[in-house]
């Protein structure tokens, strides 16, 4: 008899944790964890104490309502770890994340979030996506997609104000408001090219600088001038283009000679 009555209990139990986190997942995606939670309890249709018996406080609430997200934006990086065009993936998996991400309120606060505190205080959901997309970064780098002096933090944070961005801008209702026009200049920021703004590094120690060429860190000499290349391939690849630039500098530079002739004689009178 005893678990014949408590079979309904259980049943009844489940039936309410699905209804709030159904009810969460729509509340967070359009308010974000701001959301109180007598909001998400009036939507799931039950009182707060079976909220909170359930999950016992918001940010648990949260958690549940985007971790399969995170999950599955990690699940495809890790299969689009091996593909070819390495460049190309990485572009397209930051494009789709962004797209995705910008709809959900709840997913730009917990990716945000996630890049603002230590990577190991970070939640493990959140600290696999970071590993997975750092794999994708270093791939389309050492192809030569991504520019070199661009490292996961930078990613991150362009990702989000990215996302931040694109949520805005559709909100507005204006025409101009292009769908992924944010995004397409962000990519743009990312990709190597010779023309793009040199960034400003900051040394990680006091022993410690980049490489004016791919913004590595050079070991510092133990006498002698400073090193400015962490590698001998880095310092041929600046010499040439030195040499390029003085190249053109001299083509472009009028001659010094004086006109013969006439024009000679009349100047020395």
């Amino acid at each position: 008899m005893a678990s014949g009555g408590s079979a309904p209990s259980r049943a009844d139990a489940r039936r309410n944790r699905a209804l709030v986190l159904q009810a969460a997942r729509s509340a967070f995606e359009e308010q974000g964890l701001g959301v109180p939670l007598g909001e998400i309890a009036r939507r799931a249709g039950v009182g707060a104490g079976t909220v909170y018996r359930h999950f016992p406080s918001k940010e648990a609430l949260f958690r549940a309502s985007i971790v399969d997200r995170i999950v599955l934006f990690t699940d495809t990086a890790r299969d689009l770890a091996d593909a070819e065009d390495p460049g190309g993936v990485f572009f397209r998996f930051l494009s789709s994340v962004v797209r995705l991400a910008a709809r959900n309120k709840a997913l730009c606060d917990a990716l945000e979030a996630s890049g603002q505190v230590d990577a190991e205080m970070s939640p493990e959901p959140e600290r696999d996506f970071a590993t997975a997309l750092g794999v994708l970064l270093v791939r389309a780098q050492q192809a030569g997609a991504v520019r070199p002096d661009i490292d996961l933090d930078d990613v991150r944070a362009v990702m989000v104000g990215c996302m931040s961005m694109e949520r805005q801008r559709s909100g507005d209702g204006a025409t101009t408001s292009v769908p992924g026009r944010m995004t397409a200049l962000m990519c743009d920021g990312l990709r190597a090219d010779r023309s793009v703004t040199k960034l400003p590094t900051v040394a990680a120690g006091h022993n410690e600088t980049r490489c004016e060429v791919c913004a590595g860190p050079v070991t510092a000499a133990r006498t002698g001038r400073p090193p400015r290349y962490c590698r001998a391939a880095c310092r041929q690849k600046a010499h040439r283009a030195r040499e390029r630039t003085r190249r053109d500098n001299g083509a472009r530079r009028p001659t010094d000679k004086a006109p013969d002739g006439p024009a000679r004689a009349t100047g020395d009178a």
